[in-house]
């Protein structure tokens, strides 16, 4: 919610300020951070609520039990998308060896190539490894919330329902 206001809040001030003629040239590119990150995070949790989009054309023709299989392997191969995307962030971020670099960051990039930690955003002058936290945040958090539903898919636990949704199966999609 706080990053839909934040979102919200930048796009009204670049208009005010665009209007007056005094326009704020690093509000675009914050507007852009906002949006992918309440993307990811929002994905996130969405999966959680079991309100991400699925195609049912085939499942809902199959009996009771087969749809139960299906939603299983469809949660199952979330956690294992989760999994591989937080394989590749540390493969990307490669925290042990900027460590092993002893978070130099310049000897880093002079070793690996790999020069995310010496990179800024272009308006804003962020280091853009700040922007690109958000990857492994949503791979972690999907991989966390499909788990949770995988569990509840499985019946090993009670399938909780969300708190401050007034949500029945008709609402979500999946």
């Amino acid at each position: 919610m706080g990053l839909m206001y934040l979102l919200t809040a930048l796009i009204l001030v670049n208009v005010i300020t665009r209007y007056s003629r005094l326009p704020l040239y690093w509000i675009d590119e914050s507007a852009v951070y906002s949006v992918v990150w309440l993307t990811f995070i929002g994905a996130s949790a969405m999966t959680r609520l079991r309100l991400d989009f699925a195609v049912t054309m085939l499942t809902e023709h199959l009996s009771a039990r087969r749809q139960k299989i299906a939603k299983v392997i469809s949660t199952a191969m979330v956690v294992v998308f989760g999994v591989i995307l937080i394989v590749t962030c540390v493969l990307w971020m490669d925290p042990i060896g900027l460590a092993r670099a002893g978070f130099d960051v310049r000897k880093f990039s002079g070793e690996t190539f790999n020069f995310l930690y010496t990179e800024r955003t272009q308006t804003l002058n962020w280091p853009t490894w700040v922007v690109y936290l958000t990857l492994p945040i949503f791979a972690v958090s999907i991989t966390i919330h499909g788990l949770a539903n995988l569990l509840e898919d499985l019946g090993l636990v009670p399938r909780t329902p969300p708190k401050g949704f007034e949500l029945s199966e008709l609402d979500g999609v999946n």
